[in-house]
């Protein structure tokens, strides 16, 4: 098939690579001049594992190409994805401007009926806004499918050619076979629903992994007041088939794009009906408060950081990506410097990144995590980064000022403390906590 993906950030470039994998000639469509140019030379602004040697490889076979004329790709194709920033604004509402700018310069391309479908999240309703706003443009008699996408950064390779399911929404089911050839060969799990339903099904389903997410992590709060292991607690739910162990890892909460934005435009999407969510205003809070843990736990330690070294291990929200949107580790570097201490900081991926949006002069940005802790008085780890997890606390102490650890994605095992003298916090483990009679002095060595 020809298809044409309108948009090249992460969900169009994973979508375009994906699909001229599987032999579609395939053609990326990008307003942005700089960006095309980069991406004609082999280069991905986006971290993505596996993306950019797919899309050289597809370049390579004719499969792909990438341009800024979209009346072109367009007239060549006969399927369209729009897969354009909907970012949200202040209110939590989402902003679709760009996706009503293109859906009206297409319009304006069209040499015939087409198929455009809309990979972008969505609020419900807007599919049906955008084919009555196409049926208004022009006279070919096209359909708008929504298609929503179950991409994780760091694995969306892996999400888009073996996905879970493939959920196709449309009021013409008659029209979209198509569309289900075109995805057979990735599963057999083809839900066809209603475009109303399809909207609402991503929106559902982020925000009950959030919800899974901030209620592990209560769980976790309260083990630590009753002596109970969360990780032990977390096993022996995910064995019931009705649970499932994903998202059942205690920590400092969730971060990036999909789950925060999701989650409270789910909330507005419910308000604009008169409809309270109460459960999902509280998932949100709770994620809120649960980054705090770690300069709490800190402040618990030394009793005031003014003056104090901090290590920050992570700076990207999720492993195996770059992003840092909501990454925790932005409100704990905050506060940590409105509270007068210095940060060193690293992240094996997003540290040029961070650094270009949240630069300060009290924040010294190191090469890898053993630089970061040189004369540090506490670490605190906030991304689960492999690498974090596996070091010698016996030889990491003899680098820093003092030896803590504030282990906010419970990486570290009572194996590797036993071994070091080290301070030692983690989120729902108690017993593994080391370093309480210093709490409680309120202060550790000056």
């Amino acid at each position: 098939m020809r298809i044409a993906v309108i948009g090249c950030g992460f969900v169009g470039l994973v979508t375009g690579a994906s699909y001229a994998a599987l032999s579609h000639e395939v053609i990326c469509v990008d307003k942005d001049e700089r960006k095309i140019a980069r991406l004609l030379q082999g280069e991905i602004p986006i971290h993505e594992p596996v993306l950019q040697e797919l899309v050289i490889r597809n370049m390579q076979t004719g499969t792909l190409s990438f341009t800024t004329h979209l009346e072109m790709a367009v007239r060549m194709s006969e399927i369209i994805i729009l897969a354009v920033g909907t970012p949200s604004l202040a209110d939590g509402e989402t902003n679709l401007s760009d996706m009503e700018q293109a859906v009206g310069d297409i319009a304006l391309c069209m040499n015939g009926p087409k198929t455009i479908i809309t990979k972008t999240t969505v609020p419900v309703g807007t599919n049906h806004k955008l084919q009555s706003m196409l049926s208004s443009l022009t006279d070919e008699v096209s359909i708008v499918v929504s298609m929503p996408e179950f991409l994780r950064e760091g694995s969306a390779i892996r999400d888009m050619l073996y996905p879970d399911r493939i959920v196709i929404g449309t009021d013409r089911p008659e029209s979209v076979e198509d569309i289900i050839d075109l995805h057979r060969p990735l599963t057999s799990n083809i839900i066809i629903t209603d475009i109303r339903s399809a909207e609402m099904m991503k929106y559902a389903s982020n925000a009950f992994l959030a919800t899974k997410i901030s209620f592990i992590n209560e769980i976790a709060n309260v083990c630590e007041k009753v002596g109970a292991d969360v990780t032990q607690v977390a096993e022996g739910m995910g064995y019931d088939h009705r649970i499932g162990p994903s998202c059942l890892q205690a920590g400092i909460g969730y971060g990036g794009s999909c789950f925060t934005n999701d989650t409270q435009a789910l909330i507005q999407i419910a308000g604009s009906v008169n409809y309270e969510s109460k459960l999902l205003k509280s998932v949100i809070d709770v994620n809120r408060e649960q980054r705090r843990i770690i300069v709490q736990k800190l402040v618990q330690l030394f009793g005031q950081l003014q003056g104090r070294t901090i290590a920050v291990w992570g700076l990207a929200f999720k492993p195996n990506t770059d992003e840092i949107w909501n990454s925790p580790a932005i409100d704990v570097i905050r506060e940590l410097i409105a509270l007068g201490a210095a940060v060193r900081a690293c992240d094996p991926l997003a540290l040029p990144n961070f650094r270009k949006h949240y630069d300060h002069e009290r924040v010294v940005w190191c090469k890898d995590a053993l630089d970061a802790a040189c004369e540090a008085e506490a670490i605190c780890l906030l991304t689960d980064w492999p690498e974090f997890g596996g070091y010698d606390l016996a030889r990491l102490q003899q680098v820093m000022k003092q030896p803590v650890l504030i282990d906010g994605r419970n990486m570290y095992k009572s194996s590797q403390l036993d071994r070091s003298d080290f301070i030692y916090f983690s989120i729902g483990r108690p017993a593994l906590n080391r370093g309480l009679d210093q709490a409680k002095q309120g202060n550790v060595h000056s």
